[in-house]
């Protein structure tokens, strides 16, 4: 049994990789080369990288862990996987037209932050009954978020008010993980690793998710040239999505291991 699940992480990560070779680049053939200089650039590439070895971390270490904890591994998995294809053909709209891949962004966001959001759910569903309403209120607050960031970034209306729509959102997610019902039933049911692991993730949903809005203010709101706000805007983003999409994940990880562990 043991040997068929590691030569299934094995095919699936295989799988993985066959993916990403299908995604090649969008400009691969336009001569354009990435400069030195281009510092948003060499993030995007950083990145995109960091990425790949994320998913293939995610997907081979499902093999350590209990039945009730692999789902949560694949999910995290997969939120590394989409955005390291999105990432690629963002990496590529930048350093071939220097423009901001806001749709390519928010297509990416529009799948990963439901993604991590469903991970709270996971790993309190692998040790208590959880409501379904803790789950669709989680994404309520998501959809709101995200709609409000891309009305405002694509034009659709003022900047300002967008922003507020987005803030709300995310204040409704924060709301339920700190004192609504998914943070009582962590602090009710959880043992000790889960709700160590539910804390720090709920910090990074506060602290590092706080970062998306400071990139929306440098890109948007301070009066900067176009140039120097698109700069602003694309390195913050890109350094929030490694925080919050990797260190996410790893932390789903650690306490999936240890949980895993105990038995």
């Amino acid at each position: 049994m043991i040997k068929d699940l590691k030569i299934s992480s094995r095919n699936m990560w295989l799988g993985v990789v066959s993916l990403f070779g299908f995604s090649s680049p969008a400009f691969a053939t336009s001569g354009v080369v990435l400069q030195s200089s281009d510092f948003v650039g060499i993030s995007f590439w950083l990145i995109s990288m960091a990425l790949i070895a994320s998913t293939a971390f995610f997907f081979l270490e499902r093999d350590r862990v209990a039945g009730k904890w692999k789902t949560s591994l694949t999910v995290s998995g997969l939120v590394t996987l989409v955005a390291a294809v999105h990432y690629f053909y963002m990496r590529d709209v930048w350093v071939a037209t220097g423009s901001t891949p806001t749709v390519y962004r928010y297509i990416d966001w529009l799948i990963t932050v439901p993604l991590l959001m469903i991970e709270f759910y996971l790993i309190l569903a692998a040790i208590a009954k959880v409501p379904g309403g803790v789950f669709w209120r989680l994404m309520i607050g998501t959809l709101v978020m995200l709609v409000g960031g891309y009305v405002g970034e694509a034009g659709y209306v003022d900047v300002m008010p967008a922003f507020i729509v987005g803030m709300l959102g995310w204040f409704y997610i924060l709301y339920e993980v700190f004192a609504g019902e998914a943070s009582k039933i962590n602090a009710a049911q959880a043992p000790a690793s889960v709700q160590s692991a539910f804390k720090t993730m709920r910090l990074i949903v506060t602290f590092g998710w706080a970062i998306y809005p400071l990139g929306y203010y440098f890109g948007y709101l301070t009066g900067q040239d176009p140039a120097s706000s698109m700069k602003s805007l694309n390195i913050v983003y890109n350094l929030a999505d490694v925080l919050n999409k990797i260190a996410f994940g790893v932390i789903i990880w650690s306490v999936a291991v240890s949980e895993s562990e105990k038995k």
